[in-house]
């Protein structure tokens, strides 16, 4: 292990307010001899899978970890100018364990805190921190704020709470940047730390990756806010510090206190999260009492299906494709989920509720035909069914089934009604700032008039993953007037480094332009105690599009 951690890192995922961009960060720290660096998003664990194997691809120890909110009463509180005011705390995962309570602590954040931010409390922070490490975060934290308010008396109430909750995995976090009240605060927590017995870490709060980015960052922050660069009272962080630091950086800023860097080190050893993937975790599908098996209740289905769909004109070729497709469901474990998408498909069917035919690789399974599902004979239209389901990949199967555009809440009202509210969510999507966007979002914060901005992003071709650089290439009068136009060269640097990153996070609208009225949504099922409504991914949880 490194002789320095950071611990507290933030991403492109804490959107608008984080440029560190997944990919770089283990790349980074390995450049700079660190081989362990944690992610710290604000609310939300939107980036941890994709951190997760991006570390592990580059051989770097990943800490999983969010800097949550906490409401200033409770969750549920929501008064304005009051219940706003939240405070922040870093969490880490230990194990796995601890990966789960982090996990629930956000989704409860959202589903139950949501004001302004998805905001935890005491009370389930009380409940779900086994398995997690704290650290008193910056100064937008509690015991920061009543530090810098003039309160120790509250302040030192502030750490034992935690203390007491925490134990040894509570730390008192001093940061290495020149804000005046930050130096203030790293000396009062050296005092506390002294007092009470706990141990001081040293982070740096990284919100982007070189100190040359800072520049860059403070235009994100202006787009965040919808401030110019040129606003006085826009959001800024007074100082280019909040990059990632070499480890000789942080171990010289902190030269009077080198235990806080080999605390970093300590808390590294301690958490060892490990994702195992392709393992789905579906819901239980109550089969009727007369079926001793889900697999016969499927294989009833599909016999009875047979009969319906092909009746006297059944040959072996579609028994025998249909019992081979049968096996190896059966096989793969995803009896279940045939019998789930079969279940709300049919109930949709029941109510009226126009089904489409369906549509991609689920087309090519004769169960899925037989049973309802699709409506495409893929024996007439010699469709392959290992296409969608392969014993030799193994990945969860999807099918692509629309509703009707005005219904579709009817089959998601369903879904949740029978599998529970807290078990069912819809995917999360990322808007990103595409090329055009971004030259037109800079723009704006560096008030450039809109007529320019608008000509210099019109210039971009309309393609499907155009970039900057690409359409520099492509177009000579674009490429001149970055070369020859100061201004326009600023505008285009900063928009290629700010290019590509998360811009909004919004709801899987997955839109078909082949079915007029027609939407999907995928309606992810999920198991409650791996209930987490902001980081579903498609390695954990493939869900099937219900809408």
């Amino acid at each position: 292990m490194s002789d320095f951690v950071h611990l507290h890192v933030h991403s492109e995922f804490s959107l608008l307010d984080g440029a560190n961009r997944i990919k770089d960060l283990p790349v980074r720290a390995k450049e700079l001899g660190m081989d362990a660096i944690a992610i710290t998003d604000h609310g939300v664990m939107f980036g941890v899978i994709d951190f997760y194997k991006a570390c592990k691809a580059n051989g770097v120890k990943p800490i999983i970890g969010c800097e949550v909110y906490v409401a200033p009463r409770t969750r549920f509180d929501k008064e304005p100018n009051i219940d706003n005011k939240y405070n922040h705390l870093i969490l880490l995962a230990k194990n796995n364990e601890g990966y789960k309570n982090l996990s629930k602590l956000v989704s409860l954040g959202f589903v139950d805190g949501y004001y302004y931010k998805p905001r935890i409390d005491k009370e389930i922070l009380e409940k779900y921190h086994e398995g997690l490490i704290c650290c008193s975060a910056c100064l937008g934290g509690e015991l920061a704020q009543a530090v810098i308010n003039g309160s120790m008396e509250k302040a030192e109430e502030v750490a034992l709470w935690h203390k007491n909750l925490f134990g040894d995995d509570y730390y008192l976090e001093v940061q290495a940047n020149t804000i005046r009240e930050q130096i203030i605060l790293n000396q009062k927590l050296v005092q506390l730390s002294k007092k009470l017995g706990i141990k001081l870490v040293a982070t740096n709060d990284a919100h982007y990756l070189r100190k040359e980015d800072s520049y860059n960052h403070e235009v994100l922050l202006c787009i965040q806010t919808g401030k110019r660069m040129t606003d006085e009272d826009r959001m800024r962080f007074q100082t280019d510090d909040f990059y990632i630091k070499s480890p000789e950086e942080m171990k010289d800023y902190f030269k009077n206190i080198p235990e806080a860097i080999e605390n970093t080190v300590e808390i590294a050893n301690k958490c060892n999260v490990e994702f195992e993937f392709g393992h789905t975790i579906l819901p239980n599908y109550d089969v009727p009492e007369k079926f001793e098996t889900h697999y016969d209740y499927l294989k009833k289905l599909c016999d009875d299906g047979i009969q319906k769909k092909y009746g006297e004109n059944t040959t072996q070729e579609i028994l025998d494709r249909a019992e081979y497709e049968l096996s190896v469901i059966k096989k793969m474990g995803y009896v279940d989920y045939f019998l789930i998408v079969w279940d709300y498909i049919n109930y949709a069917k029941s109510q009226g509720i126009p089904v489409g035919p369906g549509r991609g690789s689920g087309a090519g399974s004769i169960v899925a035909y037989t049973i309802g599902i699709t409506d495409i004979d893929p024996i007439k239209y010699s469709l392959i069914f290992e296409r969608f389901l392969n014993p030799e990949r193994i990945s969860m199967p999807d099918f692509d089934v629309d509703f009707c555009y005005e219904r579709r809440q009817e089959v998601i009202d369903y879904v949740a009604r029978k599998y529970g509210h807290d078990h069912v969510s819809q995917i999360i999507t990322f808007g990103t700032m595409s090329a055009r966007m971004v030259i037109r979002d800079v723009g704006r914060a560096l008030d450039v008039s809109y007529a320019e901005t608008d000509k210099l992003a019109k210039m971009i071709p309309n393609e499907l993953h155009i970039t900057i650089k690409k359409a520099l290439e492509q177009n000579k009068e674009l490429n001149d007037l970055y070369e020859n136009d100061p201004q326009v060269h600023k505008l285009l640097e900063i928009a290629m480094g700010l290019e590509g990153l998360p811009r909004q996070a919004s709801t899987h609208a997955c839109r078909n332009s082949n079915y007029k009225r027609t939407c999907r949504h995928l309606c992810s099922i999920i198991c409650k105690r791996w209930t987490n409504f902001n980081s579903i991914h498609n390695d954990h949880i493939r869900g099937t599009s219900v809408c």
